[in-house]
């Protein structure tokens, strides 16, 4: 008789609950033009900083005119405080925030729901510890645990990246812990227990597979938040490369001459804009999804 992870028996509790696993709650909210709409805006900025670098017509440092001049046939959204042209800083920029945004959040959703779990199934005095812990963090303003990292270590980018998961990991560990928790305390759990199943092929097998939706939901919500802190860090000249092509640094440097030459720092703040409202309607896409609602109108 071959061994089970864990028993099946219809219309009992020792059934393990049916939810919308990872590809299929995917598949579902694309039903939804919401999520349809968010993918489309992601795309096109994603398209932009991998495709964007090797179509630009300057390089991001390469003077091309007259400082804050107006858009020409030579510099289609005219050039920067440096005289350098503004779609070419713009093409060149987005890459480096992309980046560090998805690290960020995969290294934070990696060690968040890890933590998260354990908690959640531990049930004793180790899951006070582990939250306590992400209550202390949770306590610290996310930019300045950000800059205080930034101001010791130095602006490198594993710096920025580390110090970003650090105020993402207890979100979601919260997201995970809480999740998890009705699903420890279903019969099919005890059971698996009672068969001897591996503490970790529980966790693993059993609770991670039943929390997807709301960690994917708020992975999605944290990605929005990353861009935006990342850039928020850019624009105060904690970047990698101080005069370097950034979103972010691109602002900082041109707000002064909005009213002459408004692109230099338009065109980034549409592209971050265009970024985080594409992200965000897939993370509300996929929350609608795993809750039920607008399914049925989004499967016509």
């Amino acid at each position: 008789m071959s061994q089970v992870s864990s028993p099946v028996i219809m219309g009992s509790e020792l059934t393990p609950p049916v939810g919308i696993r990872g590809a299929s709650l995917l598949r579902r909210s694309l039903k939804l033009w919401r999520t349809r709409i968010g993918v489309a805006l992601v795309g096109v900025i994603v398209l932009v900083a991998i495709v964007g670098p090797y179509v630009a017509p300057y390089g991001p440092s390469t003077p091309v005119g007259a400082p804050n001049s107006n858009p020409s046939s030579a510099a289609v959204l005219g050039t920067d405080y440096l005289g350098q042209d503004v779609l070419s800083r713009v093409l060149y920029g987005g890459r480096s925030i992309l980046v560090m945004a998805v690290l960020a959040t995969a290294l934070a959703l990696v060690a968040g729901t890890a933590i998260g779990l354990v908690a959640a199934y531990s049930r004793n005095a180790l899951d006070d510890t582990l939250m306590r812990g992400m209550d202390v963090l949770m306590a610290l303003p996310s930019i300045l645990l950000a800059l205080v990292a930034v101001a010791i270590v130095g602006p490198h980018a594993w710096v920025i990246v580390v110090a970003i998961a650090l105020t993402t990991v207890p979100r979601i560990a919260r997201v995970a812990r809480g999740a998890a928790q009705p699903v420890v305390e279903r019969d099919f759990i005890a059971a698996s227990e009672a068969m001897g199943v591996p503490r970790w092929r529980i966790v693993s097998g059993e609770l991670l597979p039943n929390t997807l939706g709301p960690l994917m939901v708020e992975a999605s919500l944290r990605l929005t938040y990353n861009i935006a802190l990342i850039a928020a860090l850019a624009f105060l000249g904690l970047s990698t490369n101080p005069n370097g092509a950034n979103w972010g640094t691109m602002i900082q440097q041109n707000q002064l001459v909005l009213a002459v030459q408004p692109w230099g720092a338009a065109a980034p703040i549409i592209a971050i804009a265009l970024l985080t409202m594409g992200t965000g309607l897939i993370g509300d896409g996929i929350a609608r999804t795993a809750a039920g609602i607008d399914r049925a109108r989004g499967e016509e």
